[in-house]
């Protein structure tokens, strides 16, 4: 690609950026706990995954109209398509199993959808890092969520430097509908940091903040910052294995939540490559 094409779709990687920012989230709520890889899905490959969450020490009461999180199961089915080798876009569905009460409401519920659109820049530009921006806008049932709509912008940088992966996503979220909309955009920071033992099992740490509004963050006792020891397993180009057990370092209600992730790539003529994410 000629020097000035490659600064022309530069502008207007950063002209989208810019204009995502200024159009009008909140943290994952433990439906979705995972730190992004800038790397999109393939052209014409679909990745469909299982993400298990359960709370092992969460919220006992309701709290501002949510249920309890103790010992509550959440399953999300996440099914993402790659378009183009720089756009994909992901769907999700969010369950909840609730242990119950004994007055009816436990069970198995639907809590909402999301989709998430993402842009990635192209190998071609050969940047020093790898760069891709995320949004995601969805609904969650007011029953599981303090906030019924969501926006989340998610920039994505990730490095890899011989055994080690770096991965960072500063996203900044925002309430659409519900008690939060008058807070504005909040910042949760995400990063991973993991090493390579052998081929077929990296070990290392992923970070989750939720730390409050950008212009003017919440006391530490009201923020939440969650770490996960994990485990990936690369077993196989087409399948994707993560496990973790966090702690909350904070005043957060949810204590200690294990989650597992497991992914399948199906491809449509196009033969998968194993990424990182």
């Amino acid at each position: 690609m000629k020097y000035h094409s490659r600064v022309r779709l530069g502008s207007l990687f950063l002209t989208l950026i810019l204009f995502i920012v200024v159009s009008p989230s909140h943290a994952q709520d433990n439906y979705e706990i995972q730190v992004y890889g800038s790397e999109a899905t393939p052209k014409n490959v679909t990745m469909v995954e299982i993400h298990s969450n359960f709370t092992i020490d969460g919220s006992k009461t309701v709290i501002n109209g949510v249920a309890p999180t103790n010992h509550a199961e959440h399953e999300t089915l996440e099914i993402t398509h790659g378009w183009t080798d720089w756009f994909e876009t992901g769907f999700y569905v969010f369950t909840s199993i609730q242990p119950g009460d004994g007055q009816g409401d436990g069970g198995w519920n639907w809590v909402g959808d999301h989709i998430r659109p993402r842009f990635t820049a192209p190998e071609s530009w050969h940047l020093p890092v790898g760069l891709s921006i995320s949004q995601e806008i969805g609904y969650q049932r007011r029953k599981f969520s303090e906030d019924s709509w969501n926006y989340e912008l998610r920039p994505i940088i990730d490095k890899k430097l011989g055994p080690w992966y770096f991965s960072f996503n500063p996203a900044f979220d925002r309430a659409l509908h519900g008690l939060n909309t008058g807070r504005g955009w909040e910042f949760s920071p995400n990063v991973k940091v993991s090493y390579d033992f052998t081929k077929k099992i990296t070990g290392g740490f992923e970070y989750y903040g939720a730390l409050g509004p950008v212009s003017n963050v919440d006391p530490i006792s009201q923020q939440s910052q969650q770490i996960f020891p994990t485990i990936d397993l690369n077993l196989s180009p087409n399948w994707e294995f993560n496990f973790g057990a966090g702690v909350d370092v904070t005043n957060s209600g949810d204590h200690l939540i294990v989650k597992c992730i497991i992914g399948r790539r199906f491809s449509w003529g196009h033969k998968p490559s194993a990424t990182q994410k």
